[in-house]
């Protein structure tokens, strides 16, 4: 489910779709996993995914 959620940058002024190759880093918890993307205006985006259960 949540692989068909589309990512975008969340600055104000675009909103362009970040995809895999945007991903700059991956990180993982017991708590789930982030994830900062690396948007080509600048900004930078992160998220945020609860582990699979």
């Amino acid at each position: 489910m949540l692989s068909e959620i589309a990512c975008r940058c969340e600055a104000a002024d675009c909103s362009r779709k970040l995809t895999d190759g945007d991903c700059m880093l991956v990180f993982r918890t017991d708590g789930g996993e982030r994830r900062a993307y690396e948007c080509d205006c600048g900004h930078v985006t992160i998220t945020v995914a609860a582990p699979s259960e």
